[in-house]
């Protein structure tokens, strides 16, 4: 009998050592085992932090849709306040026949009595006289007449009675100078106009108002004696000179002047 067989009624031996812990048996352990090693740890994911950033575009994006929708509430708001503002109504005229438009000279004929047209009679109206500071007196009255020396180099206001030579200058209204002749200069907008009727030598108010504001000039005007000129004064005055007397030469020269100034 071989003494190396198994006894009978004995386990038979393993057919490989039993693992045990690392270090024994050598360096894979006990026959040769590596120790099991530690399980992988799973790898971070992402999953929640997508989560977190679609959560905060959702938000983002009902705050805009609030504050969008808030908006075009206020503005429709607005235009329907001025929307709802009532119109002030505009201003009729007459009614009109189809086609032609009412004017108010139309419209005053319309209004008229049918015959009172041709029954009225033509006003006359008076003479136009130049426009000025008002005297107070009614137009066409004297205010001052005499005979009024000019010499060169000192005009005269003749809105001043007598007339004087004025310290402003814009004041004065005529003045004479000496041009190879005796010269009769207005001033300041003054105008002047010889009456050159043959028939009527001396003219009224109402001729001189009638014919200066059309006829009047305001340059210079040769003198000789015996010439009749109608003037406006700076104020508005109406006045006629008839030259008397011319004399002296250069810084002598002098006119003397028959003169009525007249209000208006």
């Amino acid at each position: 009998m071989n003494s190396e067989e198994p006894r009978q009624g004995w386990p038979a031996p393993p057919g490989q050592p039993p693992t045990g812990p690392a270090g024994f048996g050598g360096p894979q352990g006990y026959g040769g085992y590596a120790a099991p090693a530690a399980p992988p740890t799973p790898p971070r994911t992402t999953s929640h932090r997508g989560a977190w950033i679609g959560a905060a575009a959702t938000l983002v994006a009902a705050v805009i849709g609030v504050v969008g929708t808030y908006l075009v509430s206020s503005n429709n708001s607005s235009n329907s306040n001025n929307s709802a503002k009532p119109t002030p109504p505009q201003a009729q005229g007459p009614a009109t026949s189809a086609g032609s438009p009412q004017t108010p000279e139309s419209a005053a004929t319309a209004g008229s009595t049918p015959g009172a047209e041709s029954s009225a009679t033509p006003s006359t109206e008076p003479p136009a006289t130049p426009t000025g500071k008002p005297s107070g007196k009614p137009a066409g009255t004297v205010e001052w007449q005499g005979p009024l020396a000019i010499e060169y180099a000192e005009p005269k206001d003749l809105d001043s009675a007598p007339p004087t030579e004025s310290e402003i200058r814009e004041e004065n209204d005529l003045s004479v100078y000496p041009l190879g002749d005796h010269m009769l200069r207005p001033e300041d907008g003054t105008k002047v106009l010889v009456w050159k009727d043959a028939t009527n030598k001396t003219p009224s108010y109402e001729e001189c108002a009638r014919d200066i504001e059309t006829l009047g000039t305001t340059t210079d005007l040769k003198l000789k004696t015996g010439l009749v000129v109608c003037a406006t004064t700076n104020d508005g005055r109406l006045a006629r000179l008839t030259v008397k007397e011319l004399s002296g030469l250069a810084s002598d020269t002098r006119g003397v002047f028959d003169v009525v100034v007249w209000s208006r």
